[in-house]
């Protein structure tokens, strides 16, 4: 129940990203002053954060996706879904941890110096 409301929230999380992504590239074409600060704005820790959620949804998003259609198109799927979602959030944490540094490197050093 829960992998399902999280699968549906953060595909909604992530159409929004894209949606602001999209309006703040098509920025550059109109003004390309403007779109240099918001692009500023990008550099801060607090976006850095912003930044390791997206990937969190994500990466969780893209691993459920793979549990769903193991579910659907396997015929033992519905029998091993709770193990898959467990192998999933298993491989999500993993993966997240191998996140920190890189996305949230920068923040780090500008919060802390280098």
């Amino acid at each position: 129940m829960w992998s399902w409301v999280a699968h549906r929230v953060t595909g909604v999380l992530i159409f929004f990203f894209l949606f602001v992504h999209v309006l703040d590239t098509a920025l550059v074409r109109v003004s390309p002053e403007d779109y240099d600060k918001v692009v500023a704005t990008y550099k801060t820790p607090i976006v850095a954060l912003l930044e390791y959620g997206l990937v969190a949804a994500i990466l969780f998003h893209a691993l459920n996706g793979l549990r769903v259609i193991a579910v659907d198109f396997w015929s033992k799927g519905p029998r091993y879904q709770k193990q898959m979602f467990w192998t999933v959030m298993g491989v999500w944490v993993v993966l997240m941890a191998g996140a920190v540094y890189p996305v949230l490197g920068h923040a780090a050093r500008v919060l802390f110096g280098s």
